[in-house]
């Protein structure tokens, strides 16, 4: 596992408001993340790959392959169209997009709606104007979705190499084998004419009858 370092975070910030979004848009690159601004939640679903409308009761059934890695979604909760409240829910919904942590920006200090946008499961509210102290606080919750994406990819597969280990035992067992062969061969010829030459020695040692003849 490689060390996860700021560059590499991607952050989605969404905001209806130019101002706004230049001025997160600079605080993120002082902290070396890349950022990619849209100006409505429903741009932000088209980039995650998610449909706007509803059409299916299956989260699964609404989502498709993001063509970008996003890392966080920071998004105001004044919107036209879609709320943040809104693209926040979309995203808790969707089974492969719920772990991506999701961040709340508003200029208002309404109580019961940043409780209602924490129990949702957004990870942080900021209070406008945002602050680069503020977004510190982003850097936890990023490096522990990417740890995770990580850990959960599969593991290289390595090849097995017993073919390639068992040719060159075969060759030494056959190497092996022909020198016994070899040795075995002059052990062999030896003990014929070790035969051979003891059957001599035995023939010439017997007396001859040749010559005797028996009578009754």
């Amino acid at each position: 596992m490689g060390v996860v370092t700021e560059s590499q975070f991607h952050v989605l910030a969404v905001d209806d408001s130019l101002f706004d979004r230049k001025m997160i848009e600079r605080l993120l690159q002082k902290s070396s993340c890349q950022v990619t601004t849209v100006d409505s939640g429903s741009k932000a679903l088209e980039l995650l790959g998610l449909r706007e409308s509803n059409e299916s009761d299956d989260p699964n059934a609404t989502s498709t392959s993001p063509e970008v890695e996003i890392n966080l979604i920071i998004t105001d909760y004044c919107m036209p169209g879609m709320t943040g409240y809104d693209l926040l829910k979309r995203v808790k919904e969707s089974a492969a997009f719920r772990s991506i942590p999701v961040v709340i920006m508003s200029s208002e200090n309404v109580p019961a709606r940043i409780s209602r946008c924490l129990e949702e499961g957004a990870e942080e509210f900021f209070l406008k104007p945002v602050k680069l102290a503020d977004l510190t606080k982003l850097k936890p919750h990023m490096m522990k979705t990417k740890l995770k994406k990580e850990s959960e990819k599969p593991a290289e597969e390595v090849k097995p190499e017993i073919e390639e280990e068992e040719s060159p035992v075969i060759e030494i067992l056959t190497l092996h084998q022909e020198l016994e062969s070899e040795q075995q061969e002059p052990m062999l010829s030896n003990n014929k004419r070790k035969a051979m030459e003891e059957a001599i020695s035995s023939g010439r040692s017997r007396p001859k009858y040749n010559d005797i003849t028996t009578s009754v």
